[in-house]
Formats: structure tokens, sequence, C-alpha cells
């Protein structure tokens, strides 16, 4: 699998002795562990190798929303970093405890545009002993696309994957090279579920009010869609899709009616665009209380669910293809690839519920 590999020089450092060690891009034989510190969430695996892949070990994920209010202010805001510091303690308690050999820790959007990134990454060096490298967009894609490999048909002409963050949306364009998906143009808009709530509100929407906020979106996708779109030489059946974030995942559940999120059931599975455009225009005209109520949403989603949705619309509109596959999985399981040494993952990401 060829994916690019641009990254940025690491802007942070620190002199207290760190925890667990960077990427050696070597396969490991001890614990490996992976953490993605994003605009709304914090989340770590643990995992060792398997003959198959790799084993999830421990997990932990909590809703931090390290970027609130960033859109705002330009700086990530004291109750915030203390939230994420508060996290990370728990983070660097499961990897002192299991021992990992390797690790890559990384920051994505908000830290890429906070004016304070620096501050808050002394900091959290100083009080956990991590040592996390903000990555650059490109990164974040490549990541993303090692991590979601395994759930895509090799033999598709082109696929498009994306994934809706707290602070960025990226948007990868991948081709056929043989028996292998080969990246070969990304995109990173700069809105995600955080930043579009704090600038348009959690709903509920009108009609006219929401279609004005998907229309701003397609017009922000238009230029890589029409480099990279259903049109010409590329048709709709030569095109498969698939979303990583917890927008995609939680409308997958809502589709299966479950009673609480399953990840056993959800990842690897399919949405039709049918259901997503039914959904999300049900979803942004619910209030954040309704979209609560259920199990599959809950309190840390239910006033984003708008947002996610509305970037997912847009999304479905320009490239219609018809239905998407659902990862519930990405930066971590591509860092761990990383770590392992290996070129693709089966069974991996499947073991245990770590949403």
């Amino acid at each position: 699998m060829a994916l690019s590999t641009e990254s940025e020089p690491r802007r942070n450092g620190g002199k207290r002795k760190r925890t667990g060690s960077r990427h050696t891009g070597r396969q490991s034989q001890g614990f490996c562990a992976a953490l993605d510190l994003g605009t709304n969430n914090c989340r770590l695996l643990v995992a060792r190798p398997a003959a198959d892949g790799f084993r999830i070990v421990d997990a932990f994920s909590r809703v931090v929303r390290l970027g609130e209010g960033l859109e705002e202010t330009g700086r990530l805001s004291e109750a915030a970093m203390t939230r994420t510091i508060d996290a990370l303690r728990v983070c660097a308690t499961k990897i002192r405890r299991r021992g990992v050999a390797h690790g890559r820790y990384v920051a994505t959007a908000a830290c890429r545009n906070a004016e304070n990134c620096d501050e808050f990454m002394a900091r959290v060096e100083e009080e956990t002993g991590l040592h996390i490298e903000t990555i650059s967009a490109g990164e974040e894609a490549r990541l993303t696309v090692a991590g979601c490999y395994p759930l895509l048909d090799g033999t598709a002409p082109h696929s498009l994957v994306f994934d809706i963050g707290g602070g960025s949306t990226e948007v990868m364009w991948l081709a056929r090279n043989g028996d292998a998906q080969e990246m070969v143009d990304w995109i990173s808009m700069p809105f995600g579920v955080v930043s579009l709530t704090e600038r348009f509100g959690q709903g509920p929407f009108e009609a006219a009010g929401w279609e004005a906020i998907v229309k701003e979106l397609l017009d922000r996708l238009a230029p890589f869609c029409e480099t990279h779109g259903i049109a010409g030489h590329v048709g709709k059946a030569e095109v498969q899709m698939l979303g990583s974030s917890g927008t995609v995942t939680t409308l997958a559940g809502l589709t299966m009616e479950l009673e609480r999120y399953d990840r056993s059931r959800v990842d690897g599975s399919f949405l039709e665009f049918g259901d997503v455009h039914s959904l999300a225009a049900r979803l942004s005209a619910m209030t954040a209380e309704d979209r609560a109520a259920h199990p599959c949403i809950g309190n840390e989603r239910a006033d984003m669910m708008a947002a996610g949705c509305s970037i997912l619309e847009a999304i479905c509109r320009r490239w219609p293809v018809g239905r998407l596959r659902v990862a519930d999985r990405g930066v971590r399981e591509g860092i761990l690839v990383d770590l392992m040494g290996r070129k693709a993952i089966t069974q991996g990401a499947r073991n245990g519920d770590h949403r």
C-alpha cells in the first residue's frame, strides 16, 4: 500500500523522562500503544502483535473537547487543557502498567491551529510524561487510510475515504495500483463537528437553514470533487466510499436500531445513502435533548450530531455512489500498523468495544 508520508516537525519538547518511546518504524515484539488526541476526543489503544495483525489488550476513550472555543479565540482554553491533561494521565498510567515497548502519541487539528499549542504540550509532558507530536493534515490522512485499509475492496478502481473530525475533515482519493489501493490525493477542510457546532449552533434547524449549511460545505468540496468526482471516465460503480467518524458509526447504530452501541456490529457494516439522507434531515430538525435520548447518541454526541450530519450529507451529495462502508477505526489503528511493521491488518481492530 503506497501512502503519502508528509508530516511536519515536532512542535514541542521537554526534559522530563518520556513515557513510552517514539515511533521506530520497525516491527515490535512487545506491547505497542497509539494515542490520538483530537479536537473532541482523547483515545488510546494498547495492542500486542498477532499472526493475523494485532490484538487490542487495553483501550481508553474520553470526550475532552480540547478545541472548545478555539474557533473564536484561536487558543486552547484553560478548562479544555485541564480536562485533556486529566484524560492523558489515565492514558499514561495504562501505558506504564502495560510496559509498552513502542508508542506513538499524536495530536491533530486543535493543536495544529492553537496559538498556545507549544505551551500546552510542555504542560502535557511535564504533568504526564507523555511526548505528543502534532502531526500534519497529510500525516493524519495517511494514518487514517492505513488504519481503515482492511475494510477496502482492493479490486475497486477508485476509493473515497473520509474522516469527519472535531476540527477538520480529511477526504482522501485512492486508486488501484495492481492489487493495492494507493492514496493519490487528499484534502483537509478546516471544519469539523466542534467548529461547525460553535459556528452554527446545535439546532434544531429548519429545512432552509439546514440546506444553507450543506450548501456552504458543498461549495468547499467542489474543487476536490471536480478533480476526483463522479463524472466523465469515473462512474458510480467504479468508486467505493468508506467513512471513519463518530457521525458515521452513530448513524449506522441508529439504522440497525441498536439498543446500545455495539462496535462489533457497526465496524465494517454498510450505510445506504437513503438512510443517510433521511437520518441527517431528521436529526438536524431535533433538539439536542431529543437526540441524547437515543442510547447510540447520548449526551456527549447529541449537540454535535447536526454538524456531523451536514458534513456527511455534503460528501454523499458530491459523490453519490449509493452506499458507504462504516469504519470504527482510523488514526490509532494506522499508528499500530506502522509500529508493528505490518502492511495490512485483518483481525486486529475487531477485538473489544473501544469506541
